[in-house]
């Protein structure tokens, strides 16, 4: 069995406030090394985990800012570490070289959720993300782009929100591991780093024993960008094929969703610009 891990940060037990996952800012370094290590712990549990399911391959997909988090020294000897940035598929970068399942650890809640922990989809530049109309988060971006190589995601964790989030996309089959609960954008209620470990190792060898149906999205695939800022815009839609449907919005369509995902990381990066 062969396993692909993608972990992000703002959803692992322990961090709930934007400074703790900053890599860049020399202030918050004590905070931010220590979510280094929390997040590593947390993704040595679903490696250990895959492992009691009979896993033969980890590839372990470091998701968070510049991608480069995990602690390497401390990554579980059974699983690769695929590190570093840019990345062709980002958060899923590694899915196109053939996986039976997939975990998404430390993950958090779409942009504009409430009562969610640092909310939010790829960046703060992005107010609202669709597929098809539909209002969508890192997750489903990501579970659809796995889909399109036939992997299906088994297991989430992150807060309770994120937890509802996984079951409206992918269902009630999905393990969905809660270690925290959030009070507010930046204030959570979490369980201790052994107790969040210890669920998503058990999570994850419970998961690995049933099946799972891969998300694909029917198509054409419509996605819809709405930015925080027109000026946003005005770059986003430079993207060939794009087209402006809004003062703050861009649109791409699509039959192919890895084109989508191309353009979707293209809007989003543009929009950075000036």
């Amino acid at each position: 069995m062969r396993i692909y891990i993608s972990v992000d940060m703002e959803g692992v037990a322990g961090v709930a406030h934007e400074d703790q996952t900053d890599p860049t800012d020399p202030r918050h370094a004590a905070e931010y090394n220590r979510s280094c290590r929390l997040m590593t712990g947390e993704a040595n549990a679903a490696i250990e985990g895959a492992l009691a399911a009979k896993a033969t391959r980890i590839l372990v997909n470091d998701s968070h800012w510049l991608m480069r988090n995990l602690l390497p020294e401390e990554l579980h000897p059974a699983a690769e570490l695929l590190s570093g940035t840019p990345k062709r598929w980002s958060m899923m970068e590694g899915i196109e070289l053939g996986f039976d399942a997939a975990l998404c650890i430390g993950y958090h809640a779409r942009a504009g959720t409430p009562s969610a922990v640092i909310d939010h989809t790829y960046t703060s530049r992005v107010h609202e993300a669709r597929l098809n109309g539909r209002p969508v988060g890192e997750l489903a971006l990501n579970a659809a782009l796995a889909g399109t190589w036939d992997v299906p995601v088994a297991l989430v964790s992150g807060d309770q929100a994120l937890a509802e989030e996984a079951r409206e996309v992918l269902g009630d089959g999905v393990e969905r591991v809660v270690v925290k609960h959030a009070v507010s954008r930046f204030a959570a209620r979490s369980v201790s780093p052994a107790e969040a470990c210890r669920r998503i190792r058990a999570g994850t060898t419970a998961a690995l024993a049933r099946p799972h149906r891969p998300l694909r999205l029917d198509p054409p695939v419509q996605l819809e960008v709405e930015l925080a800022l027109t000026q946003m815009a005005d770059m986003a839609e430079l993207v060939p094929g794009s087209v402006r449907t809004g003062g703050r919005t861009v649109a791409f369509r699509h039959d192919d969703y890895r084109e989508v995902f191309r353009a979707w990381r293209a809007i989003y990066n543009l929009a950075g610009g000036e």
